[in-house]
């Protein structure tokens, strides 16, 4: 069956711009979100808003959903007007959100009893990354319900993986976060290694760019570390939460993840220094003890 209504719940930094392209695309999408405001502009631009998401998903072939956190996702598929109450059999749900492992195989366990089936297709690029339609989405599920998807993803994405069984993509999610967070970690070290040698971060940063360090990473955060400025960008309260998801990944697999924990107690007492809304780079004021 041919994929051509879509549902997008979680009309943020990234649903937004991913509902907006799948409406360029040519699919007939809908929308909810708890503020009228949210839907506003996607309705401008062609969507149909809905009042609740069981209302939305009785309309589509597929759902998606880009929430922050577990218990969102739950909320939205399982609570009371969910998803869940509104789909149909043979129905697909793309959950484009950071979850851990084994919440995407609970979810995906228990809308396979309604005949309903799931992916757990995380995401990496950022805002820009949305916007542009290149997202890097890695997918974890059945194969045939990754090639249903693929016109979807194809929408939203350029980089498409379909990883493994469900769990698989978020498994992908968190070893890329554990890769981006530690070497946060290495680089935030390295600028507060240079400044207490009276180096300027700048002429740093110049350096490194030189070498082997050179990397996206380096291009995206580098500056941010060098000036201080850190008001814009992914929030910092994001990669702690992710890094948690890293750090329960491992105890259940029995893997020593040292460079995770050491991030993770960065990015805690970023947290609790009251930055929870600055850019990720701020962990280097953590590790000078500004």
């Amino acid at each position: 069956m041919p994929l051509s209504r879509v549902g997008v719940i979680g009309l943020g930094v990234m649903g937004r711009p991913m509902a907006a392209n799948l409406l360029r695309a040519g699919f007939r999408v809908s929308v909810h979100a708890r503020r009228a405001a949210a839907m506003a502009p996607l309705v401008a631009e062609g969507a149909t808003a809905f009042d609740s998401p069981a209302a939305m998903a009785a309309g589509c072939d597929a759902v998606i959903t880009v929430v922050t956190a577990d218990a969102d996702v739950q909320q939205v598929l399982f609570g009371a007007g969910g998803v869940a109450e509104g789909l149909a059999p043979g129905s697909l749900v793309i959950d484009h959100s950071t979850i851990s492992p084994a919440t995407a195989r609970a979810c995906a366990a228990r809308l396979a009893r309604q005949s309903v089936q799931m992916l757990d297709a995380p995401v990496s690029g950022g805002e820009a990354g949305a916007i542009a339609g290149s997202l890097s989405i890695m997918a974890g599920g059945d194969a045939d319900a990754f090639e249903r998807a693929r016109p979807l993803l194809q929408a939203v994405g350029r980089t498409l993986v379909h990883v493994g069984d469900c769990g698989a993509g978020q498994v992908a999610k968190a070893a890329n976060q554990l890769a981006i967070c530690v070497t946060l970690q290495g680089m935030a070290e390295a600028f507060c290694l240079a400044g207490a040698q009276g180096v300027d971060p700048q002429v740093l940063l110049d350096s490194l760019r030189g070498g082997t360090t050179a990397s996206r990473m380096l291009e995206v955060m580098g500056p941010k570390m060098a000036s201080g400025d850190a008001r814009a960008g992914v929030e910092s309260r994001l990669h702690w939460k992710d890094l948690r998801i890293v750090l329960d990944a491992a105890r259940r697999a029995g893997v020593a993840l040292p460079g995770a924990a050491i991030a993770t107690q960065t990015f805690s007492a970023l947290q609790k220094a009251g930055g929870e809304r600055l850019d990720s780079s701020a962990i280097v004021r953590i590790v000078r003890r500004d």
